[in-house]
């Protein structure tokens, strides 16, 4: 990053927004490509200056060194990356880019979708890498009952029963220090699956068994889900040689890819007998709704495919990340479990949408977590036509980046942004805590805002009900650093301290 110095100080005025003088594309400030290798040099091993796993570091470092617009430009095989770090202007680019937005194309999974499996993703391949009308016909198809809050609902119990044995699970895990193993993530990453096959698949997975095989169904599930995530950056961000002759990494990804659309019309295929059978005073769940409503069922694979390859990496990396900053942060942690204590008096209860409702700031302390430690590190998007941002014209085709792990800190659009405060969320305190509307998207905004984010905050918020009435959890560690995997996370070994309460 030291290479990208020189002009930085210059070049961050002149990005200065807004500018009464629209400048040209060409003039956008950031690191100086070479002659011919461009900058896709930078990610090279060894003479490269970004680490993949640093990428939130290297957002920060654009916008300390360039400010709040940077381009960077001449990355082999893909167009250039523009940097925007205002929420003024992500909202002015929300806000324009109507019922059909753009993101980055996500190469690996477009051809995939597209070419290696075009017979069987046909003309309707899900939300995920997929753009323009197929992707609004497809999310227009499946969306209403994933998004209606009473279909949500239906979930507390099957997703508190999960809960529950995976916190069973945590006791029987603890070491003689009362820690979790090193692996904990892993164990994560298998409630998260638990979760999401009931939620998708209308199954129970059987990922929290006890001695889980590594060659089983689950853990089979986990590391593929694994892998295809987190080779995306690999693949797309270095040097594309996949797209010309299949390299191991590119092979083993369409292994795991396909390995996943079998496990997912395994399922669905059972789930449309088993609707066969069912009484019509039942009510449907989300997986039959949709098998009620179209006649392919591959609709609801695809669907499926989507919401458990995002759904797994990224809520169980958001869970290690709160938990963390829950074991670090004691009084936050006295807090909730003080506003647990009124909700539900007695540990046991079962939890109801009501209870749920009345957690405030629990909700506040992810979103807290998310801002500082946003999960998804920024929000992409591709022009869809020529637009002035930053006082340059940026032209249509250019591919956005708003990093959201930037902007949420930023002094001007958040206050005391360096201060970890849930209350700044809560309604009773927003009058002395200000934070911009679009400076902390988590989970996106608009039309293609994260498909299942209603279960996301469901499962969250159920796991840390559950296990914070009753445990405390501590960290007595060195401190972890966060790094990008696919997700930004705490990098290391999860060593959780679980304690009863006593009360």
């Amino acid at each position: 990053m030291q290479r990208w110095s020189g002009l930085g100080r210059r070049l961050s005025q002149l990005a200065a927004c807004p500018s009464e003088v629209v400048r040209p594309y060409q003039e956008v400030p950031g690191p100086r490509p070479l002659p011919i290798i461009g900058n896709t040099w930078r990610f090279l091993p060894v003479v490269g200056d970004i680490e993949v796993s640093d990428v939130a570091a290297v957002s920060q470092k654009l916008y300390d060194v360039y400010g709040k617009i940077v381009r960077l430009s001449g990355l082999t095989g893909r167009p250039d990356l523009v940097f925007v770090f205002d929420p003024d202007e992500a909202e002015k680019v929300y806000r324009a880019e109507g019922d059909t937005p753009y993101r980055p194309s996500m190469p690996c999974i477009v051809k995939y979708k597209t070419e290696v499996r075009k017979e069987f993703f046909g003309e309707l391949p899900g939300v995920i890498g997929v753009h323009g009308e197929p992707w609004r016909t497809f999310r227009t198809r499946v969306q209403k009952p994933i998004l209606q809050p009473r279909v949500v609902k239906q979930y507390i119990a099957p997703i508190q029963t999960v809960t529950e044995l995976f916190i069973e699970r945590m006791l029987e895990m603890k070491d003689e220090n009362d820690e979790m193993p090193d692996d904990f993530d892993n164990e994560v990453h298998k409630w998260s699956l638990e979760c999401i096959g009931r939620i998708a698949l209308d199954v129970r997975l059987g990922c929290l068994d006890r001695n889980l095989p590594n060659n089983s169904e689950p853990q089979k599930i986990i590391d593929a889900a694994k892998f295809a995530l987190r080779k995306i950056a690999i693949l797309e961000l270095k040097a594309p040689y996949w797209r010309y002759f299949p390299t191991t990494t590119w092979r083993k990804y369409i292994e795991n890819m396909d390995y996943f659309r079998s496990v997912c019309m395994k399922y669905i295929q059972m789930a449309l007998e088993n609707l066969k059978k069912k009484d019509n005073k039942q009510e449907l769940s989300l997986l039959e709704r949709i098998l009620e409503t179209e006649k392919d069922p591959k609709i609801a694979c695809i669907l499926a495919l989507d919401l458990i390859l995002v759904g797994i990496d990224t809520i169980s990396m958001a869970v290690c990340s709160v938990l963390y900053q829950l074991a670090t942060r004691p009084e936050e942690q006295q807090k909730m479990h003080e506003e647990l204590v009124r909700i539900m008096p007695d540990p046991n209860c079962q939890l109801t949408s009501e209870m749920l409702d009345k957690m405030v700031y629990l909700k506040s302390f992810i979103k807290e977590v998310l801002r500082m430690y946003s999960t998804v590190i920024g929000i992409g998007r591709v022009l869809q036509e020529d637009t002035v941002l930053c006082g340059y014209r940026i032209p249509s085709g250019t591919q956005l980046v708003f990093p959201s792990i930037v902007m949420g800190s930023i002094e001007g659009y958040v206050s005391e942004p360096h201060r970890f405060l849930p209350e700044r969320w809560m309604k009773c305190d927003r009058d002395n805590h200000y934070i911009h509307p679009f400076a902390s998207l988590p989970y996106g905004f608009g039309a293609r805002m994260c498909l299942g984010r209603r279960f996301a905050d469901l499962e969250m918020q159920i796991l840390l009900a559950k296990l914070i009435r009753t445990y405390r959890i501590e960290y007595f560690h060195e401190p972890l650093e966060y790094k990008v995997t696919f997700m930004y996370a705490p990098d290391g070994n999860l060593k959780l301290k679980m304690s009863k309460r006593k009360e």
